[in-house]
């Protein structure tokens, strides 16, 4: 009997070795990724052995690894029912939740294996996985690192928690806390170093933060690595970019786009091309971008959606927004989430003065991308341009001809939605001569309102009084300006103005009550080769029974972007019916040319706490009637600070000996001061 027992637990024993020896291949197929032939090896053994737990679980870790989570669920709950207090099975059974993406259940079963025990590395691992799989990543981290005290330096453990600081520094960057971002990122490197995607998303925290030569230094630490060296030129040509350095930025892509070879992958060589045309697009080679753009499109009987979005930024510096429309919609065809189509078609319908459906857009692309900084500022620049504003401005002017003159100035802009505006404007000014022993001072009050009739036509119109006073006269006078503003085509701006207003450069004008009827068409165009041209066209008819005809035409060249350089010849002619030179300047004939330079850094591109300027400087020569040659020059700039998105201030002067710069045909001077504050936080439509 006892030899029998022996005996039976020897073959037992035999058996068991055996049967571990026989899978010791479908462990290898385990250990090596190879999941289809470990479930076919475990498919097979479970025929011969189906109660065999080992086998049950390997073969259940085999089919959720090969895709099949959800049966992979079914297996482990199944060994769950006959090995209920089974920890290995509970774990299994725990990571095929996992699998499947059953998070919620995940981090609830988790959370109970932890408390079962504490010190098991798989389950303080998968419960952290868990974790960060739901975007808790502070949890995440402080899970796994408990379970790298358990087993130090574990490497899954290690990257697990990678991509957990990833994770964390990307929500850091949606809620602007840019520096425990960086923080993070930063903690990466310290365990991994120079890792491309930990660098990658570091550079592009730089970008968004607008901390640019960081951007450009990570780029360069990434392309340390031979393997990142196009990643790297693709990224350093955007920060040219950025910094307004648009020659280097084309360099740099170039040489990206010629290290191209048979072994670079083909998503790697659609990034470099990407980036080589946007470049020509930023050096306004307008025609190489096209023809590069054609090209891929012919190569691609199905154009990918970044190719489209090429076309259609293309389009959108040539101020071409209906065929950028066209793009942009295509692509959202194809996929309603892409962020270039979305908000490219918002920027698109912007230009176009579709601007509900521009705010719809980008919105739209919020619901997408949480937080996204380019269409959270893209909403916020739209916001500023409908916020109520004030603008008030004081002056003191003063010419050789001994009149000087003190004007304040008062505007407001009250939106009322997108379409609508309210206007109103006030201005005092007082003059005087103590030559001539004259004074006189004027109020001027207009309210109007300015209305988007269609997406490319305004009608502005303002009516109102001007009452002037002094020792010889008072009285009042009616008072209006009316434009319709009309984009016909593009590039193109078309005005057409009638404006009736009081002859007031100095108190004998005052005193004389002329009053001014201004007929006037403005047109401005310009083009993708950075010439422009601007035509101005007056007709005035005067109380006096003068007329007057003023026509003024200016050829400009667009030198640089940043800070904007431009230079040109204005040519001005006018003509008056009558002279009556002791009353105002009016010559039969007058004409005057110049050339000029202007450099401007915009208050509207300048960022809060910054500078800002303007600087123009002109000479020329002026004819007066049949008269000699005269020289000219004007002087004129500004220099301001931009306090807040809703506050600037500046100064401002101006100095020119132009005959028709004034009234009377003397040298004038005028220096000022202006502020301009925006009073609400939001546009009254949003509050």
């Amino acid at each position: 009997m006892m030899l029998r027992k022996t005996l039976s637990l020897f073959i037992l024993l035999t058996t068991i070795s055996l049967f571990s020896q026989d899978m010791k291949e479908g462990f290898t197929y385990l250990e090596t990724g190879k999941y289809q032939k470990a479930e076919s090896f475990f498919k097979v053994i479970l025929k011969d052995f189906p109660k065999n737990k080992t086998a049950r679980l390997c073969y259940g870790r085999a089919v959720g690894l090969n895709g099949g989570a959800t049966k992979a669920v079914q297996l482990f709950t199944s060994l769950l029912k006959d090995y209920p207090n089974d920890f290995e099975v509970k774990l299994n059974y725990a990571e095929s939740l996992l699998w499947s993406k059953q998070f919620d259940k995940a981090k609830s079963y988790y959370k109970n294996l932890v408390k079962e025990d504490a010190q098991s590395f798989p389950a303080l691992l998968g419960y952290a996985n868990t974790l960060s799989n739901l975007k808790e990543y502070n949890d995440a981290l402080i899970y796994v690192d408990k379970a790298l005290t358990v087993i130090p330096d574990n490497p899954n453990a290690l990257v697990s928690k990678k991509y957990m600081r990833l994770g964390l520094a990307n929500l850091k960057i949606q809620t602007k806390e840019y520096q425990r971002s960086e923080e993070l990122l930063l903690e990466n490197l310290q365990t991994f170093t120079n890792d491309k995607e930990t660098l990658q998303n570091l550079a592009n925290l730089y970008l968004i933060s607008e901390q640019i030569d960081k951007a450009k230094d990570t780029f360069e630490q990434l392309g340390e690595n031979p393997k990142n060296k196009l990643t790297a030129l693709n990224g350093i040509a955007l920060t040219y970019h950025l910094k307004g350095d648009e020659k280097t930025a084309l360099a740099t892509s170039k040489i990206a786009l010629e290290s191209i070879d048979e072994n670079t992958s083909k998503t790697l060589q659609n990034q470099t091309k990407e980036r080589y045309v946007q470049a020509l697009i930023w050096n306004s080679k307008y025609k190489e971008a096209e023809a590069e753009i054609n090209t891929l499109l012919k190569d691609n009987k199905d154009p990918e959606n970044w190719m489209l979005s090429l076309r259609a930024t293309l389009n959108t510096y040539k101020s071409d927004f209906k065929k950028s429309l066209d793009d942009y919609n295509l692509i959202l065809q194809q996929d309603s989430t892409s962020f270039d189509g979305n908000l490219g078609k918002a920027n698109a319908l912007k230009a176009s003065g579709y601007i509900n459906k521009a705010y719809k857009s980008a919105e739209n692309t919020l619901k997408f991308y949480t937080n996204q900084k380019d269409a959270m500022n893209f909403i916020k620049q739209l916001d500023q341009s409908f916020i109520p504003s004030i603008e008030t401005k004081v002056s003191y002017s003063f010419d050789n001809g001994d009149n000087i003159a003190y004007s304040y100035t008062a505007n407001t802009v009250f939106p009322l939605s997108t379409k609508l505006k309210i206007l109103a404007n006030y201005n005092y000014r007082t003059t005087s001569n103590d030559v001539l022993d004259v004074a006189a001072s004027a109020n001027n009050i207009l309210v109007g309102t300015a209305y988007q009739i269609k997406n490319n036509i305004t009608l502005q119109s303002s009516f109102g009084v001007t009452a002037s006073s002094s020792e010889v006269i008072d009285y009042n006078q009616f008072i209006t300006d009316i434009f319709l503003k009309i984009k016909p085509l593009k590039l193109q701006n078309l005005d057409f103005g009638y404006k009736r207003d009081i002859q007031n450069f100095n108190a004998e004008l005052l005193n004389r009550e002329i009053i001014q009827n201004n007929w006037i068409v403005n047109y401005n165009l310009n083009t993708n080769f950075n010439l422009g041209w601007f035509t101005q066209y007056y007709y005035t008819s005067q109380s006096d029974e003068n007329t007057r005809n003023l026509l003024f035409t200016s050829l400009y060249y667009n030198i640089l972007k940043k800070p904007a350089l431009k230079a040109g010849i204005n040519y001005q002619y006018i003509t008056f019916k009558d002279q009556v030179p002791t009353i105002y300047f009016s010559p039969s004939r007058f004409n005057a040319i110049e050339v000029f330079t202007n450099i401007i850094k915009d208050e509207g591109i300048a960022k809060p706490k910054e500078w800002f300027y303007m600087l123009t400087a002109a000479t020329g020569f002026q004819y007066i009637e049949d008269g000699e040659r005269q020289s000219t020059y004007r002087v004129q700039g500004q220099f301001g600070y931009k306090f807040s998105e809703r506050s600037v201030l500046n100064i401002y002067g101006l100095r020119s000996n132009i005959a028709s710069a004034t009234a009377a045909g003397f040298t004038f001077n005028e220096i000022g001061l202006r502020f301009q504050w925006q009073f609400l936080k939001k546009p009254i439509f949003k509050r």
